[in-house]
Formats: C-alpha cells, sequence, structure tokens
C-alpha cells in the first residue's frame, strides 16, 4: 500500500521535508502503532534473536518511515549476527589487534578506552560519535580491531556528518537556526504527525 499516493506531489514533499522535525520520540510512538522496529536485535549462539537495549539511529528509523509510506511494508529489525556477539567481557589489556565485539565498546571497559587514547595520541573521548561507529561496525556484521576502531572513530570527528534527518544541524549550517527553532520544530513535527494519524488511520 502507497500511503503517500493519497497526497499531492507538493504535499508528499512537505510530510517527508517535517518527518525530519520530529524527536526520536515522536517517531517512535509512530512506529509502535504500525509495527516499525527501531530496537536492534542480536542473535545468539542457539539463533535465537533478542531484543538489546540498543537503538537504530534517527535516519535509519526515518527511512524505515518513510519505505512503510511508499510501501506498507513496516520492514525488519536491525540485527547484529552471532559471529559478533560475545557473552564474557574483553580482556583488561587488548592490544590494537584484539577484536572488538557487540557490546565490548563501554566506558566501563577501561581497558578498552585505555587502548583508544592510546593509539589515537589521547585524542580519543567516550561520546556519540565514538558509539554510533561502533553501531555502524556492529550492524554490519564487523567487529573492528582497536585500530580499526580508532582510525574510524578519527575519521567520523573529523567529518560529523550533516544529514537532512538532523534538521537543527541543517537548519544551523543553511542559516536558519533563528531563536524561534524550537517553536519552529514543534510545529513542523505537529504536521508531520497531523498527516501522518490521516493517512495511516
Amino acid at each position: 500500500m502507497n500511503f503517500l499516493s493519497r497526497l499531492t506531489r507538493k504535499a508528499q514533499g512537505r510530510l517527508l521535508e517535517e518527518l525530519n522535525y520530529m524527536n526520536l520520540a515522536e517517531i517512535r510512538g509512530f512506529c509502535k502503532t504500525h509495527g516499525i522496529p527501531y530496537r536492534i536485535v542480536a542473535e545468539h549462539s542457539s539463533k535465537k534473536r533478542r531484543a538489546t537495549a540498543d537503538t537504530d539511529r534517527k535516519p535509519v528509523v526515518l527511512a524505515r518511515v518513510r519505505r512503510y509510506l511508499r510501501t506498507g511494508d513496516a520492514g525488519r529489525p536491525t540485527c547484529i549476527p552471532a559471529k559478533i556477539v560475545r557473552t564474557a567481557r574483553p580482556p583488561a589489556r587488548p592490544g590494537p589487534r584484539d577484536r572488538i565485539y557487540y557490546r565490548w565498546y563501554a566506558k566501563e571497559h577501561v581497558g578498552v578506552i585505555r587502548e583508544l587514547r592510546r593509539l589515537t595520541g589521547g585524542e580519543f573521548r567516550d561520546g556519540a560519535v565514538a558509539r554510533v561507529v561502533a553501531i555502524e561496525f556492529w550492524t554490519r556484521g564487523a567487529a573492528p580491531t582497536l585500530s580499526e576502531f580508532a582510525r574510524a572513530w578519527t575519521k567520523a570527528r573529523e567529518r560529523m556528518r550533516v544529514t537532512p534527518e538532523y534538521a537543527y544541524l541543517t537548519d544551523l549550517t543553511q542559516g536558519r537556526a533563528h531563536g524561534d527553532w524550537k517553536a519552529l520544530r514543534r510545529s513542523k513535527a505537529k504536521s508531520a504527525l497531523k498527516t501522518l494519524t490521516r493517512l495511516t488511520r
């Protein structure tokens, strides 16, 4: 089912642009109602899949929402393959060739953090960039070595990609993030939710 076909081409463009202004809570509320997955699952040695505490990033979830609006297909959840899932803790003193398996990147694993700092000349910091890099590796089914992770983190920090899904950053780069931006976001998100409800009820 193509829900978007119920709108004029102009209205379609407006809705797709307004989706970017919805926050994650608003997007996830719509996803829950329509069975669109946003929580990452992990495959274990028994081949059973279990929901994790991790969730997909906003661009990934919005891509599923757009697909749903065009096809009626809610899609499948992001799955971490069993080959990179570990239940044990990482080595206390990992080296550059040791791998970061799923959930082995976390601030409580001080040995991993220490080695990443050493590999980046003391530059590495735990934060959003590091977590995005980790999830990008794991959702591709890859467990990077610490050296690979350190290089990827350095590149990610330098580029800090701005995509349309991150509406504030996009508006900021284009000089549109004025003092009333929060009111603008709420207005556009409210409009998007109203249209989504009308299309999919």
